[in-house]
C-alpha cells in the first residue's frame, strides 16, 4: 500500500470539475467543496458524491437523505474555498458566500449561478476508508452557462475560452 503522501501527490495530478455538496434538514445547511463527483447511469439518472464521514455534511446526507451537487463555474472559487473550510467557517455560515436559493423538489441548497444543480435522493450510501460514496437518485437539474472552475495540483484553474469550429 503506497504512504498517504504519495497517494495524494498522485491524484493532485487528476484535473476535476469543482462542486459543493449541499444539503438541508429543516432550517440547517450544510456543504462542502467536492472534487468526487461522478455520472453513475443515466436510466435511472444518478451520480455519486464521495464526502468525508467526518464532516457535518455527511452526517446531515445521512440523516436527510437528500443532496444536491452545485458544478462550479470559474468565478466561484471564492466560494469554493469557503466551503473548502479556508477562513474557518462552519456549517450554516458558509451559506453567506455565494447566492443560494432553495431548490423546487426539495429545497436543498442551490447555488443559482452554477453551471449546474442537482437535488438528489439517496439510494445508496457505502462507507469507504474516511469517505462515504453516496450513489443519488437525480430528481431535479437547473442550468446555466459559464466556464468551469477546475482543479489540478492543489490548485484552483479556468478553462481557456474554446475557439467556436
Amino acid at each position: 500500500m503506497v504512504p498517504d503522501e504519495m497517494f495524494k501527490q498522485a491524484l493532485s495530478r487528476l484535473a476535476a470539475g469543482v462542486s459543493i455538496v449541499s444539503t438541508a434538514r429543516g432550517e440547517d445547511r450544510r456543504g462542502v467543496t467536492a472534487t468526487a463527483v461522478c455520472s453513475v447511469s443515466a436510466a435511472p439518472p444518478t451520480i455519486l458524491v464521495c464526502v468525508n464521514s467526518a464532516t457535518g455534511t455527511c452526517q446531515m446526507i445521512k440523516d436527510a437523505g437528500h443532496f444536491a451537487v452545485n458544478l462550479l463555474a470559474q468565478h466561484h472559487q471564492p466560494v469554493a474555498e469557503v466551503f473548502a473550510g479556508r477562513g474557518g467557517l462552519q456549517g450554516d455560515e458558509r451559506f453567506g458566500h455565494g447566492d443560494w436559493i432553495a431548490g423546487e423538489q426539495r429545497g436543498l441548497p442551490i447555488l443559482s449561478t452554477a453551471l449546474a444543480a442537482l437535488e438528489c435522493r439517496v439510494d445508496q450510501a457505502i462507507e469507504a476508508g474516511t469517505h462515504i460514496v453516496f450513489f443519488g437518485i437525480i430528481e431535479s437539474a437547473y442550468f446555466a452557462e459559464n466556464p468551469p472552475l477546475i482543479f489540478h495540483g492543489g490548485r484552483f484553474h479556468v478553462l481557456p475560452a474554446a475557439n467556436a469550429a
